[in-house]
């Protein structure tokens, strides 16, 4: 298997299959690690300052693994106005954030105009702020019920102003599992489409990963090949950030009573930088999986840090939080053995420190 990784040859499903559930994690980490260094010499890890607050919890699509959304007309279900949303991008900016990865809910109330606005009014306000916002099931809810096309809306906020998608929503794209954990959200081919018809149109964008909740290793490769192939169309995937499922306070909790610790992640981790072999990037998931997780993911194949985060709502529903700022993240990364240096959302390369 070395020889095939360093000879740069494409990974089967047998050899995903292997890595994933068979091959010792130390083996899996350290040729994952000597790929990262192979395709990024160097020692630079990169991260990004940001922020990623929510716009609402109103939602209609009650997926299993979701402790954030509220129904509508729940007492605690709530929704921002515009400028509140700005409000909290200008707290952002003044931090200096160059990224806010806005999300919400599938909320029937809300206006298309509610969505141009909030790009709009970001890229006049704040131009030093890259609006990261909505995943792919916000724009397929967005374009349902205006009963416009996934091109048509996505046209509509690159008009606006937005180039960038986050890769949030993708759970495991397994028809299995989507069909367990997230029904109303449609299968696989949701996602991939509203990825593809961004990228057709110059976005670019990120590919998500949540595991460790009802997936078996052949949906995890379901996954993996179905990015991989995208991928191979336009190159419009910028990184893959994998995390794991927290089951505190959803309806999954009552079958899945622990998330996956930092084994299972880091093998994760360097799976997909291995078999993911036209991804450029792969991202760290500190929030999620922990600060020495994070650390030790950088020797996993991970080349990027991730975010500051300093607004974060649906790992805290699931009563799990971290939190870091920029003078740790530089901390961490030296410890770890490498140099930080600030990104942007696209992966330029703002400041070493």
């Amino acid at each position: 298997m070395r020889d095939k990784v360093r000879a740069g040859a494409r990974l089967s499903r047998e050899d995903g299959r292997w890595l994933l559930t068979e091959a010792p994690v130390l083996e899996v980490g350290a040729m994952a690690e000597e790929l990262r260094h192979a395709r990024l010499p160097g020692r630079v890890v990169t991260f990004v300052i940001d922020s990623n607050p929510n716009y609402t919890n109103v939602c209609i699509t009650d997926c299993q693994f979701c402790a954030f959304y509220r129904k509508p007309g729940d007492p605690e279900a709530w929704t921002l106005t515009v400028d509140e949303v700005l409000g909290k991008i200008e707290s952002a900016a003044s931090k200096g954030a160059t990224t806010v990865l806005l999300q919400g809910g599938h909320n029937p109330a809300l206006p298309l105009d509610y969505y141009l606005t909030l790009v709009r009014e970001t890229r006049r306000r704040f131009p030093q702020v890259t609006p990261h916002f909505f995943t792919a099931s916000e724009i397929q809810t967005i374009a349902g019920l205006n009963r416009l096309g996934i091109g048509d809306v996505l046209d509509l906020l690159r008009e606006a102003g937005q180039r960038t998608l986050p890769g949030g929503g993708a759970e495991v794209l397994s028809e299995r599992v989507r069909t367990r954990i997230a029904p109303k959200k449609g299968g696989p081919q949701a996602w991939l489409e509203v990825h593809r018809e961004a990228h057709r149109r110059g976005f670019k964008s990120t590919a998500t990963m949540m595991y460790g909740h009802v997936e078996q290793a052949d949906d995890l490769l379901d996954h993996f090949d179905a990015i991989r192939s995208l991928q191979d169309e336009f190159g419009g995937f910028t990184a893959f950030v994998p995390w794991s499922f927290k089951p505190g306070n959803t309806l999954l909790e009552k079958w899945i009573k622990h998330y996956q610790g930092p084994n299972t992640y880091l093998r994760m981790l360097a799976v997909s930088r291995l078999y993911l072999d036209n991804f450029p990037h792969v991202q760290a998931s500190w929030f999620s999986e922990g600060k020495k997780a994070g650390q030790i993911a950088l020797h996993f194949g991970a080349d990027d840090w991730g975010g500051t985060l300093f607004e974060e709502n649906v790992h805290a529903a699931a009563d799990y939080v971290n939190h870091v700022g920029v003078d740790e993240i530089v901390t961490l990364i030296r410890e770890a053995g490498f140099t930080p240096a600030q990104r942007t959302t696209e992966y330029d390369i703002l400041k070493k420190y």
